[in-house]
């Protein structure tokens, strides 16, 4: 398995910093949350950019920008402003030379299955949009992520992932704390199209985020896995995942 993290166990360190992290303990890739200071707006501002172009054979990936942003929005402005966004991390992930985009399919307001769907059409739209440019730019991947179990939340049916990628032509991401908290749990990993996988785990009710092997999640469902993500608050969290990965030999 190709293993990496994401920088939400090291927030707020500078990017060089967590790339020599990387090398230093034996991981092939990370994910830049796209929050705060690493937002495309602050890397470039910083001159982060020029601190991690020598990343060697580290792979980067992006998660795209998600706080107070919706890309199913009803309301066009938020729409645009989170598609404006997303391009801006498009237009940033290129001058790194990164891998891929995780973005987020949206979510809606209330429970109602016309909502529903009328929201998710509009994702589509919103991440086609994306997929197109990112193809124009340095080939950037969009690859979409399934959500936790709420209502609320587009993207946790795997119907709904399928029918996004189906329709934009993006990848997949497979959160596998997000997938613990489906009840058809097992059929995310199955999906095609999948580009890695965000490895975290939970009791199977919240979205705990724990270490892997402390919540629920089958750790059978590793043998899907070819490329991961440990997507956890704490580096120290990160270590013992992946100290259990290597252990199970994968």
């Amino acid at each position: 398995m190709k293993l990496g993290f994401s920088t939400l166990s090291l927030f707020l360190k500078p990017l060089d910093e967590i790339l020599d992290t990387a090398k230093r303990d034996g991981f092939e890739a990370i994910e830049i949350l796209s929050e705060g200071p690493y937002a495309a707006y602050n890397i470039e501002k910083n001159d982060e950019i020029i601190k991690i172009s020598d990343k060697g054979n580290i792979e980067i990936n992006i998660h795209g920008p998600t706080v107070d942003l919706n890309l199913a929005s009803i309301n066009e402005g938020i729409r645009r402003e989170s598609v404006k966004q997303t391009i801006e991390t498009i237009d940033m992930a290129n001058k790194i030379g990164a891998n891929a985009i995780t973005v987020h399919p949206g979510k809606i307001g209330r429970k109602d299955d016309k909502l529903r769907k009328y929201a998710l059409d509009l994702a589509v739209e919103s991440i086609g949009q994306c997929v197109d440019y990112g193809k124009e730019h340095g080939n950037i991947k969009i690859s979409v992520e399934n959500l936790p179990e709420r209502y609320s939340f587009l993207g946790n049916k795997v119907e709904e992932i399928e029918y996004i990628q189906e329709n934009t032509d993006s990848k997949i991401t497979i959160d596998t704390g997000h997938a613990n908290t489906c009840k058809d749990c097992q059929e995310f990993f199955k999906l095609k199209n999948i580009e890695y996988f965000h490895i975290n785990d939970n009791n199977k009710i919240k979205d705990q985020h724990l270490i892997l092997g402390e919540g629920t999640l089958d750790l059978n469902l590793l043998k899907y896995i070819d490329k991961g993500i440990i997507e956890l608050n704490t580096y120290e969290k990160v270590l013992k995942t992946q100290e259990l990965i290597r252990s199970l030999g994968y």
